[in-house]
C-alpha cells in the first residue's frame, strides 16, 4: 500500500444500502495487427463486439497473437487491480504494461492524444465518467459493447460503447482510531476543534476523482446539489479557517505515518486500508457519511487507435465477466454488474457481505452537464477556497 493514486471525476451511481445493488498507454496497428484478426476474415481494430471480431476464439486467439496489453494509470492497490491483472495474464498468458499507475483521468486521455500512432499509446483507458464522456464525444474512444453490455444499467453506458461504467464506491470518512479518539462520522463533525489540521482528501479536487466527489458529497451535506457544489467548497474553506484542513494528499504512506489521521476516500480504498493496516497495528476505521451520501464510478473504454486492439477488446470482456466483476468485489468496490450477477447467481455474496455498510438513501445520477459545472466552478474556486 505504497502508491499516491489520483483518480478523475466520475459519475454517481445509484446503490441500495439493503442489497448492495442499483435503485451510484511506433506505428498505429500494422501488419501485425491485420494478420491478428486475418484469421478469422475480421479487424478487431473496427470490431464494436466479439461478435465482429470473428467471435470470443478468434478475439483471444488475435489478442493472444499481440500478446501485449498497454495500460496506464491503474496501480495494483486501488480496487484489487493486481488481482484483476494478475488474472487476466493467467488466463490468456498476455502481458499486461501499466505506465504512470498513479496518473490521472487527464493524464491517460493526454497520453491517447500525444502518443497516436505510437506503439506505446495506451491500449485501454480507466477513466473518471466525466472524463469518458468527454473522450467519447471528441472520438478518442472506439465503440464496443462487451457481451454483457445489455446488463449494465441504461443509466451507466454510453449507447454507442464508446464508454461503460464498471465499479464503485461511497466517499467515506477514514480515521486513525489510534490517534484520533472520536473518529467523526459525519461532515458536521470534521469542524470540531478535536480534528485541527487532521483532516485531508485524496489529491486536488480539480485532478482528482476521489477529491471531486469528496467535495460534492460535503455540497450535499451543506445545503447543496448536485447542480450547486458551491457549498462544497464554502464548507472546505471554513475547515480551512478552522484549522481542520491538512493540505497533504493522503496516501497509505501519509496515514501510517500519522500526517493524515482523517481521510476523505472512496469507501473501497479506505476499506482496503484497513484490512492492510491491521498487520502493522493501525486501527482504521471507516464511515459512510449519513449528512453527505455520495457515491461514483469510474469508467473503461478501449483507445480508439490502440496499438493492440484484439488484447484491449478481450480486457474489456475480461473485467465484465462474473470472474472480473467479482475480483472488483473482493477489492469493496460495487461491480457495474452487480444486480444482474444477484438475479443470476453468480455474485460473490460472501465477498458482497463485507462492503462498507451504507445508510438507508440513494444516491442520485448527475448528469454530464452537472458534471461539467462541478468541474468548473471548482477549477474556478478551489485555490481561493482554501487559501484563507
Amino acid at each position: 500500500m505504497t502508491t499516491s493514486r489520483i483518480r478523475t471525476t466520475g459519475i454517481a451511481l445509484a446503490l441500495t444500502a439493503s442489497a448492495f445493488a442499483l435503485a451510484a498507454c511506433g506505428a498505429k496497428p500494422g501488419a501485425s495487427t491485420a494478420d491478428a484478426g486475418a484469421d478469422a476474415g475480421k479487424n478487431p481494430a473496427t470490431a464494436t463486439s466479439a461478435k465482429e471480431a470473428g467471435g470470443m476464439e478468434a478475439l483471444v486467439a488475435a489478442a493472444k497473437k499481440e500478446g501485449k496489453l498497454n495500460a496506464i494509470a491503474i496501480p495494483r492497490d486501488w480496487a484489487n487491480y493486481g488481482a484483476i491483472i494478475d488474472g487476466f495474464t493467467k488466463k490468456y498468458g498476455i502481458k499486461v504494461t501499466v505506465e504512470n499507475p498513479d496518473g490521472s483521468s487527464q493524464d491517460e486521455i493526454n497520453a491517447v492524444k500525444s502518443r497516436k500512432g505510437q506503439d506505446r499509446a495506451p491500449d485501454v483507458l480507466d477513466l473518471g465518467a466525466s472524463f469518458a464522456q468527454a473522450a467519447g464525444s471528441q472520438g478518442l474512444t472506439a465503440p464496443y459493447k462487451v457481451a454483457a453490455f445489455d446488463k449494465i444499467p441504461q443509466a451507466q453506458k454510453d449507447a454507442q460503447g464508446r464508454w461503460f461504467n464498471d465499479y464503485g464506491g461511497y466517499v467515506s470518512i477514514g480515521c486513525d482510531a489510534k490517534r484520533v479518539t472520536t473518529c467523526p462520522t459525519t461532515f458536521k463533525d470534521l469542524l470540531k476543534p478535536e480534528y485541527k489540521g487532521k483532516v485531508a482528501l485524496n489529491g486536488n479536487p480539480t485532478k482528482s476523482g476521489s477529491a471531486f466527489a469528496g467535495v460534492y458529497a460535503a455540497a450535499l451535506a451543506n445545503g447543496g446539489s448536485l447542480d450547486d457544489i458551491q457549498p462544497g467548497l464554502d464548507f472546505f474553506g471554513k475547515l480551512k479557517k478552522a484549522g481542520n484542513y491538512n493540505p497533504v494528499e493522503s496516501t497509505p504512506a501519509t496515514v501510517e505515518k500519522g500526517e493524515t489521521p482523517i481521510s476523505i476516500d472512496w469507501d473501497y480504498l479506505n476499506a482496503g486500508y484497513a484490512d492492510e493496516f491491521k498487520a502493522k497495528g493501525l486501527d482504521w476505521k471507516v464511515n459512510v457519511p449519513a449528512d453527505g451520501v455520495y457515491a461514483q464510478y469510474y469508467s473503461q473504454a478501449v483507445n480508439k487507435d490502440a496499438p493492440h486492439p484484439a488484447a484491449a477488446r478481450l480486457w474489456q470482456e475480461y473485467l465484465y465477466s462474473a470472474e472480473g466483476q467479482n475480483l472488483w468485489l473482493k477489492g469493496y468496490a460495487r461491480p457495474a454488474l452487480m444486480p444482474a450477477m444477484e438475479q443470476d447467481g453468480t455474485l460473490d455474496k460472501a465477498a458482497a457481505a463485507k462492503l462498507p455498510k451504507v445508510p438507508a438513501t440513494t444516491p442520485v445520477f448527475p448528469t454530464e452537464a452537472q458534471n461539467a459545472q462541478a468541474k468548473k466552478t471548482l477549477a474556478e474556486g478551489w485555490a481561493k477556497a482554501i487559501s484563507g
